[in-house]
């Protein structure tokens, strides 16, 4: 610790004295976890790998690390783990932001003009408070957030009447998939 800091600078809350296991925890087995999340998960966590090993340091961080008994196997599960949460989101942002560059549905882009009716039968039999939302948002292709300020709702107004329109939706073609 330098001297001329303040111990407050350097140490702001009491007992951080007893996280001198965890900064030898970290200079021991840091790199060799960042090395087996690049080799386990390749180049798709390669530039967040460093990420990945310190937030799994910080999950760790709360925990007395002198009663772990295999840090390796730890260290390993809990930085699997959020590398996989890390890149489910990045699938799961890629997925919306192909949706949002091939645009809303073309009109009448159904297969035949009888399956067109269906569809346009199928969202005029939302109620009107869900079939709005439904429609700027599938159609329209706007987000929560501009179907919130446009509709004078709250975003979590926005995403309840959406799923209430899909759940409609579901309701009515699962009605009509038993009547045929």
């Amino acid at each position: 610790m330098d001297p001329k800091l303040p111990r407050v600078a350097t140490q702001p809350e009491g007992g951080w004295d007893d996280r001198d296991d965890l900064d030898r925890l970290y200079r021991r087995y840091a790199p060799w976890l960042g090395a087996m999340l690049r080799r386990r998960f390749g180049r798709g966590i390669d530039a967040d790998a460093d990420d990945v090993v310190q937030e799994t340091y910080a999950r760790l961080a709360p925990r007395n690390t002198n009663e772990i008994r295999s840090p390796q196997a730890l260290l390993m599960r809990v930085a699997s783990n959020l590398a996989k949460d890390l890149l489910r989101r990045r699938a799961v942002r890629a997925r919306h932001a192909e949706a949002v560059q091939s645009g809303p549905g073309e009109p009448g882009a159904t297969a035949t003009p009888m399956e067109d009716l269906l569809v346009r039968e199928l969202i005029l039999s939302i109620p009107e408070r869900y079939r709005d939302v439904f429609v700027l948002s599938r159609f329209e292709g706007l987000t929560y957030e501009e179907i919130a300020t446009r509709c004078g709702l709250s975003v979590k107004a926005v995403e309840w009447r959406l799923n209430k329109a899909l759940e409609h939706c579901i309701v009515r073609l699962q009605d009509e998939a038993e009547d045929a």
